[in-house]
This record gives structure tokens, C-alpha cells and sequence, in this order.
């Protein structure tokens, strides 16, 4: 039997409105993820991607449901460190280099100086980043910056990896390679990923499932498993078998509005 990384029962999400009606964001989500898949969700604005993946995170407590990462609580889980986050800005101290960045939850933590250095030094090498760890963010493209925001999510190893639309503020050529790395980066370090996205290409080029969900209050409608063979690359964006999967993806987020 495979080992799920994450689950989620029955899980539903309301916002309790001040003077306003409250809003319901999710509704009576059940969602299985293997460890070490890479899984994206996808659907419209509003439909409540972010705010599962806040869920997962311990970020947002459900409304109702329960939710497990590695077996434990997802509580439990945030509190052993077993996430790591990224999002669409890459979140970076501006007075801090690079290598203080990834350093940050490091020191938090309590590792010893030369651990934190080593780890750092393992991190920027993951991401390609080795020559600029004495570098600004300000310094650095908006790629580079995401990279350097990865390095540091992967910093205290992980077993969980979720990220929000982590690329959608770049250009599509940026966004591309980055794809391609994170790939890489998957196949490396074997971490369980749940990533968010609008783009149907990126979704499937990624994944080795798709989760697709219908608009608010967000419900998953389909999941479609993504069967590309690896090693993933340009030409695979060209295949026949991945227009029919971004075919498939688009029609069951249309059949989703319906």
C-alpha cells in the first residue's frame, strides 16, 4: 500500500463574516496525495486553491474535516517542520544576502552556525545559486528570487513542499526553465509537492496528478492522472499525449462551471 503524504477528509472551509453573510470557501473535500507525488490544483479564481493549501499548512483551521500530513495532525506536522512554503512573491529580507535569507529559519531552529553554513551551501547548489550567496535580493531577477525562496523552503528538508502559484509573476520564458528546475528538484530530493496554479500547460508539464476544482465554494470535480514519462522536457510540451492531457484538464474545468 502506498504511504499518503497527505489526507483530507470531508474538509470544508466557511469565513465568518462581521456585518457581512459568511462565505463559504471549500466544500467536503476528500483528497489522497502519495508521498513523494507531485500534485497541482487548479480552477478558478476564487474557488479556494490558496485556502486549502493555507489548510494543509496549519495556516487556516477547516470549518470541519480533518486533515493528516505524514499520519499526524496538521498541526503536528507544522510544528515538527515537516512543510515547507513558497509563495507568488518570494517573500525575501531585502537587508539580508542570500545565504542570511536561506540562514533565517536555520537560526530559528537553533542549528549550530556550521551546520546552518553547510546547508546553505547544499541548498544554493540544489538551485544553481552557489555564486551568489553574498549577493541582495535586489540584486537578482525575479526567477533568481523564487530560487533563492525555494532554497530556503528546502533548507530544513522537508518532507511537504507547497507552494501558491510560485511563478505566476513571472515571464513565460522564466517561468519555463523554472519548471524544468523544479522538476529536477523533485526528482532529486524526493519531496512531496502541492503546488497552485491557473496555467492548465504548467499543471500538466508538473504533475503526476492534477487536482481540478469547481468555483466557489471550491469542490474537487475530477483528478486527473498525469502519465507523462520522465525525464520531462521541451519536447514533451509538443507531444500528442500532452495536448491530450491539457485537453482533458481544460474540459473537466469547463464541465466544472457547469
Amino acid at each position: 500500500m502506498t504511504e499518503l503524504a497527505v489526507r483530507l477528509e470531508n474538509v470544508s472551509k466557511v469565513f465568518i463574516g462581521d456585518r457581512q453573510e459568511d462565505t463559504p470557501a471549500l466544500e467536503a473535500i476528500d483528497l489522497a496525495v502519495s508521498d513523494r507525488a507531485f500534485v497541482s490544483l487548479i480552477g478558478p479564481s476564487g474557488c479556494g486553491k490558496s485556502t486549502l493549501l493555507r489548510i494543509i499548512g496549519d495556516l487556516v483551521p477547516p470549518s470541519s474535516g480533518t486533515v493528516q500530513v505524514n499520519g499526524k495532525s496538521a498541526r503536528q506536522a507544522r510544528l515538527d517542520r515537516d512543510y515547507g512554503m513558497v509563495f507568488q512573491a518570494a517573500t525575501l529580507y531585502e537587508w539580508r544576502t542570500v545565504g542570511r535569507n536561506i540562514q533565517l529559519p536555520l537560526e530559528v531552529m537553533g542549528v549550530e552556525r556550521h551546520q546552518q553554513r553547510e546547508i546553505v551551501r547544499e541548498v544554493l547548489s540544489t538551485v544553481d545559486l552557489t555564486d551568489f550567496e553574498h549577493h541582495y535580493p535586489w540584486q537578482l531577477s525575479g526567477g533568481m528570487q523564487q530560487r533563492v525562496s525555494i532554497a530556503r523552503a528546502l533548507a530544513y528538508r522537508p518532507a511537504l513542499l507547497l507552494m501558491d502559484e510560485p511563478f505566476g509573476a513571472l515571464d513565460e520564458m522564466s517561468r519555463e526553465r523554472l519548471n524544468l528546475e523544479l522538476l529536477q528538484l523533485h526528482g532529486e530530493t524526493g519531496t512531496t509537492v502541492l503546488f497552485v496554479t491557473h496555467s492548465i500547460t504548467e499543471a500538466v508539464f508538473l504533475s503526476t496528478q492534477v487536482v481540478v476544482m469547481s468555483p466557489r465554494p471550491g469542490r474537487i470535480t475530477e483528478i486527473v492522472s498525469i502519465d507523462l514519462p520522465y525525464p520531462r522536457t521541451a519536447e514533451t510540451r509538443e507531444s500528442v499525449e500532452f495536448f491530450n492531457l491539457t485537453t482533458q484538464v481544460r474540459e473537466a474545468l469547463h464541465a466544472g462551471h457547469s
